[in-house]
Formats: C-alpha cells, structure tokens, sequence
C-alpha cells in the first residue's frame, strides 16, 4: 500500500504542474475527443455502404474501437512516463532512480502523466456503453464479473506491450523509442476484426503481438463468436505480457552503463 500511495502522489504531482496551463489542458482533452469522433464517423462512413465487416455489425467494431481507447487511455493517463524511458537511458538519468528505496520501473512509469488519457478513458467508456446497449448480450452477474476481469486484463496487457517495447532501448540506446511506437501503430490493427487480416498479420497480432487480446477477443467473448472461447484465456495472456515485460526491464535494467563521459 505504501508503494500504491506514493505512486498516486508522484502521479498527483505531475497533474498538478499540467493543470497549470488551463489552455493546455482543454486543448489536449478537446483533440482526443475529436480524434475519437472521426473514428466514429469514419467507422459509421465505412458501414453506411457496406452493413457487415466478414460478419461484424457497427457496434461490433465500436465496442473494439472502444478497448483499445480505453486501454490507450489508462496507459496514457498512468504509465506515460515508460514513453520516456529511452530518453532517460540515452542521458543517464536512471543513475538517480537507482539510489532511491523504489523500484525503478514505478519510477520510470510515474515520470509523467499523459492527461489526453483521460479524454480517451471516458470517450471509449461513452463508446463502449453505447455499443454493448445495441449488441445483443445476455447480461448475467457470471458474464459481468467475465467482462470486468477481460477489460482489465485487456488493459494490462496494452500497457506491458508498452513497457517491454520501451525497455528495448536498454539494447538499441537512441535516445527515441523507435521501436515501441513502431509496434504501437501496429496496435492501432486490433481496432478491426482480426478475421478480416490475412494470415500473417492474424498470427502477429493474435500470438507475436497480442494485441488482438486487447479488443477482439474479448468482444468476441461477450458476443459468443465462433473464437468465444479464446477471449477466455485473456487473463492468461494478461498474466503472460506482464512476466516477459519485467524479464525484458530487468535484464535490461542489468546491462545499463549509464552515459558514460
């Protein structure tokens, strides 16, 4: 508990200092909200010509749309410092987090606070209710327990794809990370169904890069699809993303030589 508080407060700080420019703030919340809306109208743009996506309604996909958002968001909002981890390494800042009595990675998540991920958490909560009220679900209290641990199972996974990209740089030492943001715009795939991708891309995002566990999988759980039954096994792969993610961190964190002279 005493690890939870002081992540809130180091979070609190960061929010307090961005909440200093008021215009900066509206702005950031503002843009989110209309890139979410253009996601909506392109969706509902795309569907007005064509009715089903290889079987998949319009709130279907919404519903997907609305996972990654919410997942993007809860990254964004408190874990956006690991965007700075590459950085961090380049100029040797991880000396100072070194000597503290708090664990590095925590350190590394809390130096920064994304605020745009607020404006994504509630767009694709707003997106999400509305989707799951027009799809046809047999709401039980067994199904909604079901539906709260795969939203939050989707989000961890999201966020240790995040961290495990980003720890990279321990390897690669540039100080931008390149290669996490290459692999977040291949996430932005998972907003579509994962059946209407060739078989290449269905094993990257389905097994190499699971972010299809982030929203297809479990919409199509909640949906009874004919892959129902893998959206079970989100939590598993929630569980296996976090243990490589922290393999990843710490045999990075092993080989970090800081900057050097």
């Amino acid at each position: 508990m005493r690890t939870v508080r002081l992540y809130v407060r180091l979070l609190g700080a960061h929010l307090r200092s961005l909440l200093e420019y008021e215009s900066d703030f509206w702005i950031m919340m503002a843009g989110t909200v209309v890139m979410q809306v253009v996601n909506v109208a392109f969706l509902a743009a795309i569907f007005a010509k064509v009715p089903h996506i290889n079987g998949w309604s319009f709130w279907a996909v919404v519903a997907m749309f609305a996972m990654v958002a919410i997942a993007e968001g809860v990254g964004s909002l408190f874990f956006e410092g690991m965007w700075n981890l590459a950085w961090q390494i380049n100029q040797g800042d991880l000396d100072y987090m070194m000597v503290r009595p708090y664990p590095i990675v925590l350190q590394v998540s809390s130096m920064q606070i994304g605020i745009n991920g607020l404006s994504n958490i509630v767009t694709g909560g707003l997106m999400l209710g509305g989707a799951l009220t027009h799809l046809d679900i047999d709401w039980t209290a067994g199904r909604v327990a079901v539906a709260v641990v795969v939203l939050v199972s989707a989000i961890a996974i999201k966020v240790a794809i995040n961290l495990a990209t980003n720890a990279v740089s321990f390897w690669m030492q540039s100080p931008s990370p390149l290669f996490a943001f290459a692999v977040h715009q291949v996430g932005d795939l998972a907003r579509f169904p994962l059946s209407i991708y060739p078989l290449a891309l269905k094993a990257a995002l389905g097994f190499a890069l699971p972010f299809a566990f982030v929203s297809f999988f479990p919409v199509s759980l909640l949906l009874g699809g004919s892959s129902a039954w893998v959206g079970l096994l989100t939590p598993l792969v929630a569980a296996y993303c976090l243990a490589v993610a922290w393999f990843v961190f710490s045999r990075g964190l092993r080989r970090y030589e800081s900057a050097g002279n």
